[in-house]
């Protein structure tokens, strides 16, 4: 009667862990101003390797901001031609003024196509005006980017 009872307790207690097992977790995570992070890296390997970019027109200007960024970054060269680069950085840029809200959709595929890196950030707007909104994006997706690319030279 007494290890039932004692049985029961233990499926009755959620905060309770069971010998030899753990609570799980989200993993080694740490605060940012930006909040979660939203950045992921699919080939570590490749991403490390990449030293030239293409960046494709992004709605909103974005792809001028993310162009400027990259140069005053120093890590990668930013070319003209498809041909020349190592990956190429496309995505999305869109505005939804009813939810007043910014959401950006960032790729980095290397020459064949095959992911290496995204991002995606949501950012409210009005106020702040779009122009404003936009240039935040940018920053934003270029820390990640930076993040990422030393994360995977040090894996």
């Amino acid at each position: 009667m007494k290890l039932r009872t004692l049985f029961l307790t233990l499926l009755l207690l959620p905060g309770l862990a069971v010998a030899g097992q753990q609570k799980p977790t989200l993993g080694k995570q740490e605060p940012s101003l930006q909040g979660p992070r939203s950045a992921s890296i699919t080939d570590a390997r490749k991403l490390a390797g990449v030293r030239a970019l293409y960046v494709e027109r992004i709605d909103n200007s974005l792809s001028e901001r993310l162009v400027e960024g990259l140069a005053k970054s120093g890590r990668f060269r930013v070319v003209a031609e498809r041909r020349e680069a190592d990956a190429v950085l496309r995505g999305t840029c869109a505005e939804y003024r009813r939810l007043k809200t910014v959401r950006t959709e960032v790729y980095l595929n290397d020459k064949g196509g095959t992911s290496i890196w995204q991002d995606n950030v949501r950012r409210p707007y009005n106020p702040p005006a779009l122009e404003k909104v936009v240039t935040e994006t940018a920053e934003i997706i270029l820390a990640h980017l930076v993040e990422s690319f030393v994360e995977a030279g040090s894996r």
